[in-house]
């Protein structure tokens, strides 16, 4: 069966690779890797369904999880670790789960990707429910470990999403939404880790990125979320404050002090005329999103 899969057959364009020059092998990689936001580009309209499952979760108070083995396991374990300090959300509100545990990020556990109650029991572990978003990631789209996640999260009620690399997979017949990414067969035969892995990443940031845009993390193109809780960051927070508010950054300094150090509030108070009280409960008033505090009576 796994011979027939899309990621496992042989690709023309890297035929006799061994015997070429480096630049040649280079170029060839290269030539590939150009094919996958074509790939990723076909599947947005999936990827859109997800966000919005994605952000209807998290607005009412669930969590996004996602669950894979070996390289997808562990991009979608980074994709989770970027959120917060990225967007400042609670470390627990995006968890990545990885077959074999912590210690198969940094060493292959290939054994326990076969185990599929392995899969449903570490979701359990984490106490994942029906008011959860699970994101479930085989390039291959019939890792056991991942289906028997699937399955659970499904059977609880909870929104399902699959990404795979292969058309009509199981793993998108066992989710309610599936992402099939179609980069085609690797430069090394079964190496998912290569155009399989860079198009997961891709959609993964797709993923979180627009969700958190939609929750209300982002005014224009600018994170608003930043914590100002070392130098770099402060730095940072001050540009925010100064760009979004159109004053110099001595004044958006004075103002983020006077905000509480919450870049949203002293948007807000800035682009508003009004006290850090008023701003606050206008932010609290549009569910964090600075873009509507401005336009509310």
């Amino acid at each position: 069966m796994l011979e027939r899969l899309l990621t496992e057959q042989r690709n023309p364009a890297s035929e006799g690779i061994d015997a070429r020059p480096t630049e040649e092998i280079l170029g060839i990689l290269n030539a590939e890797d150009r094919k996958v936001a074509e790939a990723v580009a076909a599947a947005i309209p999936q990827i859109a369904r997800a966000v919005e499952a994605i952000v209807a979760r998290l607005g009412r108070g669930g969590r996004l999880f996602y669950i894979g083995a070996g390289s997808s396991g562990r991009l979608g374990v980074l994709d989770a670790a970027e959120c917060p300090p990225t967007f400042n959300v609670e470390p627990g509100l995006v968890q990545g789960v990885i077959a074999g545990g912590e210690a198969a990020l940094a060493r292959a556990s290939e054994a326990s990707e076969d185990d599929p109650a392995l899969g449903a029991s570490d979701l359990e572990a984490r106490g994942f429910g029906a008011a959860d978003a699970l994101v479930a990631i085989a390039a291959s789209g019939r890792t056991p470990y991942v289906l028997g996640a699937a399955a659970r999260a499904r059977a609880l009620g909870a929104a399902t999403i699959g990404i795979s690399c292969t058309p009509d997979s199981e793993l998108s017949g066992a989710c309610e939404i599936p992402i099939e990414v179609l980069v085609g067969p690797e430069v090394i035969a079964g190496s998912t880790r290569l155009k399989a892995g860079t198009a997961t990443k891709l959609v993964l940031n797709m993923l979180s990125t627009a969700a958190m845009i939609r929750l209300g993390h982002v005014y224009g193109n600018l994170m608003v979320n930043v914590q100002p809780n070392s130098a770099k960051l402060r730095d940072r927070a001050e540009r925010v404050v100064a760009e979004a508010a159109g004053v110099g950054r001595e004044q958006a300094a004075r103002l983020l002090a006077a905000a509480g150090d919450s870049v949203k509030t002293a948007i807000v108070m800035a682009r508003r005329g009004v006290t850090r009280d008023r701003a606050e409960r206008l932010l609290e008033a549009s569910g964090g999103r600075v873009s509507e505090a401005l336009r509310r009576s």
